[in-house]
């Protein structure tokens, strides 16, 4: 067989040690499933070579020009990593994954190409079918330059490494995992390669300079990317956190407004506060070609500050300077430090693009401190630190009274208790509204300020026309906004307009991929559209990222549900539910169960939600929707029109609640419901 594309042998190569093939013939079985899965994702034919002789070395030999000759002229390799694998002794690793790295980093696409949705993946896929001892692990993320990243097939227990077959159940595995999902996430992988060499305009991103006026135009990609780490805090104080987090995110905002520079999100970045990693591996990680770190030292009104560049590739630093000033310098500073970035990574700036960069919103050192001291709180993401946030910005409005920054604070704190059900409609949207206008007032070009209004004239006022303009402004000012990009890939979503939603929330993804919020987001845009595997792909991910959060079992169980596969919803769910007893966790729960006709469990989750109406975390939406799944539809109504008079957000996504229960899908009711929201049906 032949390569879909020219010059090449084979489109896959699996690659194995023979002793991992004995017994159950695992490998045997994965190849066989794979194809499989494969003839089920492609249009085309893909060919794949697996040798199946029982020996080490192909054709019983370690005549390498003999045995391999041609055949790892292929587009990907599938290394199935072992326990034994990682061996320099060992025909695979030694003839064929050593070198096959070295053939692709010579052919004419290069080991590592770009997606077309800005990542870059390698064409080495590795499948791990145990957990490694340190060594071998070493060995091969030497052997890759960075970071071992592979799908898992792995059975782990107290005191078991293994395999994991199709028949395992996952509830008694570690890890969790579904053997099908694993197939069926190596079968999209190889699909997004394969894409990505047959594509190659979207495998080698071109920068261009940016057409702010349509955003629905490809987004290019930029020639250069940068994350810049948490500075680290050297004060004796620990309550001077703020300032160094605050430095940190300035310099963000600040490179955010560079063309032609795509920066790391906060989120991602602030990942790797305080853990002492690898330049080269945090890179990688965050897939940005240099890193910023440093330290801020500040004692009265003395300041020292240290910064260093690093390149991604060798490590090498580009620049480093120390600054030793007073407070009233710190502006001049963090100007000092943004230039010497963009010249040492060779970027010049003229005009409204310099003048974008180097805006200040104050010249008050005490407002400032006030300022990052907000943003400090408000990045904590609680109720109680939005309440504290709120009132370091007003302090620092009773300092600089045209702080545009400050209002903008307040306003999106405002917006996110509403949002997320901390304080009732009464208690923020009415001040929200009031700082908004404030904000806008004094500067219409900060970003944060059109984001809150599209947040606004999409979940509570339901115009989503005027959100999108909203959305679409806010990331002309800051297309390095993540935020922006997934709110309006949301907006977008609603509208029907799924391709413009699925771009942006790539976009979106590939800005701040460590980020729960955002993955949560992206997660719903796949679950809208119906793509249950993608999003369950995705909440698997965020287990390993973040297992202490609600987010990854709730997104997984959420998938199952949409793939009807009921009975393994419950288990991701009760977690979720375990994780964060809210509202949002329980209407699922009770989702599933009304899908299930298990309709006592179904009023068990009804008490649970009732019980917090009274604490405004849960509100008459989630009622509505478990009374549809008991079949009480005028009770349901009833809740849902309250819904309407008070305008909760969440109702814009009523329609995603109700496919699963098609009589009420088809009440006459429920289209009239949806048109009082502006929503297609």
């Amino acid at each position: 067989m032949t390569s879909i594309l020219s010059g090449f042998e084979y489109d896959i190569f699996i690659s194995y040690r023979q002793k991992d093939n004995k017994g159950d013939r695992w490998v045997s079985e994965f190849v066989d499933d794979l194809k499989t899965e494969l003839e089920s994702t492609f249009k085309e034919e893909i060919s794949v070579f697996f040798d199946v002789n029982p020996h080490d070395g192909l054709l019983e030999t370690h005549d390498v020009n003999a045995s391999l000759k041609g055949k790892l002229k292929c587009l990907i390799f599938i290394p199935i990593i072992s326990q034994t694998y990682c061996d320099p002794k060992c025909f695979a690793w030694q003839y064929e994954f050593c070198v096959f790295n070295k053939l692709a980093k010579e052919d004419q696409f290069g080991r590592d190409i770009r997606l077309a949705s800005g990542n870059v993946a390698s064409r080495i896929l590795p499948v791990k079918i145990h957990e490694l001892d340190a060594e071998d692990k070493v060995l091969l993320e030497n052997e890759l330059d960075g970071v071992l990243r592979s799908v898992e097939f792995i059975y782990k227990s107290a005191g078991v490494n293994r395999p994991l077959k199709p028949t395992d159940n996952p509830d008694k595995n570690l890890n969790k995992t579904y053997y099908r999902d694993q197939v069926n996430k190596i079968a999209n992988a190889i699909k997004e390669i394969i894409s990505g060499l047959k594509n190659p305009s979207s495998s080698i991103g071109k920068y261009t300079q940016k057409d702010s006026s349509n955003i629905s135009k490809s987004s290019p990609e930029p020639f250069e990317s940068i994350a810049v780490l948490p500075f680290a805090n050297m004060s004796s104080d620990p309550e001077q956190e703020f300032f160094s987090d605050g430095i940190s995110e300035e310099i963000i905002n600040m490179l955010a407004q560079v063309p032609g520079l795509k920066i790391a999100g906060r989120t991602s970045s602030f990942t790797f506060k305080g853990k002492n990693q690898d330049m080269r591996t945090i890179g990688e990680l965050l897939n940005v070609n240099h890193i910023l770190e440093g330290s801020v030292r500040k004692s009265g009104n003395k300041i020292r500050i240290t910064a260093q560049l690093i390149k991604v590739a060798d490590g090498y630093h580009l620049w480093s300077e120390k600054y030793d000033r007073q407070l009233e310098d710190i502006f001049d500073i963090q100007d000092e430090i943004s230039l010497a970035i963009l010249n040492s990574i060779k970027i010049k700036l003229f005009g409204a693009a310099r003048a974008a960069v180097f805006k200040k919103y104050t010249d008050n050192p005490k407002a400032y401190q006030l300022y990052l001291q907000g943003r400090y709180y408000y990045n904590k993401w609680e109720a109680d630190g939005f309440k504290k946030a709120i009132d370091y910005f007003n302090e620092a409005i009773k300092i600089e009274p045209d702080y545009a920054l400050a209002y903008a604070g307040i306003a999106y704190c405002y917006l996110t208790s509403w949002y997320y059900k901390y304080l009732p409609p009464e208690k923020c949207l009415p001040q929200m509204k009031q700082a908004l206008q404030q904000c806008l007032q004094l500067d219409d070009e900060i970003a944060e300020s059109h984001l809150a209004q599209g947040y606004i004239k999409m979940y509570y006022e339901w115009n989503f026309e005027d959100a999108t303009i909203e959305l679409k402004k806010a990331i002309e000012l800051n297309p390095n906004s993540a935020e922006a990009h997934v709110q309006y890939a949301l907006c977008q979503g609603l509208l029907g307009n799924n391709t413009e939603a699925i771009k942006h929330a790539s976009i979106a993804h590939n800005l701040d991929h460590f980020s729960l919020m955002i993955n949560f987001v992206v997660s719903t845009i796949y679950f809208m559209e119906g793509d249950h595997n993608k999003a369950i792909e995705n909440g698997r991910r965020l287990i390993e990222l973040e297992p202490n959060s609600y987010v990854g079992h709730f997104i997984i169980g959420r998938g199952l549900m949409g793939l009807k596969r009921y009975e393994e919803a419950v288990p991701e769910l009760e977690i979720a539910v375990h994780q964060n007893y809210s509202s949002v966790t329980l209407l699922y729960l009770g989702l599933i169960y009304g899908a299930m006709g298990e309709k006592i469990r179904v009023r068990e989750v009804l008490e649970k939600i009732e019980k917090l109406v009274s604490t405004h975390s849960a509100g008459n939406l989630d009622l509505g929707v478990v009374y549809i799944t008991l079949g009480e539809f005028d009770t349901a109504f009833q809740y849902f029109e309250k819904v309407i008079e008070k305008h909760e957000g969440f109702m814009v996504f009523l329609k995603y609640y109700i496919r699963y229960f098609p009589e009420f899908e088809q009440d006459p009711r429920t289209k009239q419901l949806l048109e009082k929201i502006g929503l297609p049906y």
